[in-house]
């Protein structure tokens, strides 16, 4: 487990971060911040916006610099954009800094949260499912790679979802000083 009390949430879009940092963080009294959400105030422009000016690349720098940033603060819940975990270095730093959390959502379960929503760049296609399965392969592995704990979100409250983050972080933490 890193030094650092941050809490990081990774995962595919659509697996319920921000919804369950957001309300965890509420429950700590600490700070919440979503990653993309802080890309769009400092720009001025949504996600879909960086993508079409800039390319995926371009959103990928300012990504990395809001990572860089975020995560040397100090009780922090963040939840990271589905593609945060790309990056070396971003995996870096987020193991180094924080408690990596990686929620799992099934395709399906992605779709149907998905469904109505136009403000996510690489859905904007026909296939849908397609996109997602692929997203899921080649991430899947980098998530794992990154998150000291693994966390299905499927399709009970938020409410369920913390109390079995609490419930793993302390059983890490009780876990690693018994090992001190």
């Amino acid at each position: 487990m890193p030094s650092s009390n941050n809490i990081i949430f990774i995962g595919p879009m659509g697996a319920g971060k921000t919804t369950v940092g957001r309300a965890l963080a509420s429950q700590l009294k600490w700070d919440f911040v979503d990653s993309d959400q802080e890309i769009e105030a400092r720009t001025g422009a949504n996600v879909a916006w960086i993508f079409d000016v800039e390319g995926e690349g371009g959103f990928r720098d300012r990504e990395q610099a809001v990572i860089e940033e975020l995560t040397q603060r100090q009780s922090i819940v963040i939840a990271t954009g589905g593609g945060a975990v790309l990056r070396p270095i971003n995996r870096e730093r987020l193991k180094a800094r924080g408690t990596v959390i990686y929620l799992t959502a099934s395709v399906e379960q992605i779709l149907a949260r998905t469904l109505n929503d136009r403000s996510r760049p690489l859905l904007q296609t026909d296939d849908r499912a397609g996109v997602l399965t692929s997203l899921l392969e080649k991430r899947d592995p980098l998530y794992r790679e990154t998150a000291d704990l693994i966390i299905p979100t499927g399709d009970g409250p938020p409410r369920e979802i913390i109390a079995q983050v609490l419930d793993q972080i302390q059983s890490k933490l009780s876990d690693s000083a018994n090992f001190k």
